[in-house]
């Protein structure tokens, strides 16, 4: 019998060091097909550093990835797989359009040097209208805002048409109205039945989209369960009690306190 919601990643036993420097450690992670998961954690606890490794741009220095079943290692299925990173240089080098810049996302749908077919164009126009650009499509990306850059970078990857969506930080550095936007663009590829994992530093407007939460402190995962709210007031998380996988004892009370 076929598994409705089979899971699309894991990491199993994962730690990753950088400079010599171990970063992550002891981290086993699934997700099943259709979850919203938010990961969580102060700045320096891993979170990047953790999905980097997950899209292969960090190696393992023990354990491993899988990506829908397969070992990272092996895994050749990349159209299926979306990485947003943070907001960084879209807006350097050559001059693009919006246009220019999601078209871009087909790359992997498409053979090298053949023109765009009409898939590719429907594709390209439908991700720039999910993320409310289209009035914006011919414009320079350097002439828009940071945030309406974020959802440029966002629009890339829908364009692809992946299954698994990984984005590091979307609302870093931009304004409440953008992260209501990326917030609504998500959550209606959650409804198309799209698997997210979202990097963020606090729920905000992702709240409502939100299935469950992964927090990290110190290069480890402490909670796994049910969504956690910051308290800004305290630096708190609340949830209600469930079971927890976690790699850290009891600490974990109130899992977005500071840095130990």
């Amino acid at each position: 019998m076929n598994d409705p919601d089979p899971e699309v990643l894991r990491v199993s036993d994962g730690a990753v060091s950088l400079g010599g420097r171990p970063i992550l450690r002891d981290i086993d992670l699934s997700v099943r097909s259709g979850e919203v998961v938010a990961l969580l954690g102060a700045n320096g606890s891993g979170k990047s550093t953790l999905v980097k490794a997950i899209v292969g741009l960090n190696p393992m220095t023990k354990g491993y990835v899988e990506l829908f079943g397969t070992r990272l290692e092996v895994f050749s299925q990349w159209p299926r797989l979306g990485y947003v990173p943070q907001r960084s240089t879209i807006a350097a080098g050559v001059p693009s359009s919006v246009w220019e810049v999601v078209a871009s996302g087909r790359m992997s749908r498409r053979r090298p040097l053949m023109p765009l077919r009409g898939a590719d164009r429907a594709a390209i126009a439908a991700a720039i209208d999910q993320v409310g650009l289209t009035d914006r499509t011919r414009h320079q990306v350097s002439t828009l805002s940071g945030g309406q850059q974020q959802r440029v970078l966002m629009a890339r990857t829908l364009a692809g048409e992946p299954e698994l969506l990984v984005l590091d930080e979307p609302n870093a550095g931009v304004d409440l109205a953008s992260q209501h936007d990326i917030a609504d663009t998500l959550a209606a590829r959650a409804a198309m039945g799209s698997t997210i994992l979202v990097v963020l530093h606090e729920l905000g407007p992702f709240e409502p989209l939100i299935q469950r939460s992964v927090v990290m402190r110190e290069g480890r995962i402490v909670y796994d369960g049910p969504p956690v709210q910051n308290d800004h007031d305290h630096g708190h998380a609340h949830h209600h009690p469930a079971p927890a996988r976690t790699s850290v004892g009891p600490r974990v009370a109130a899992p977005l306190d500071g840095d130990a």
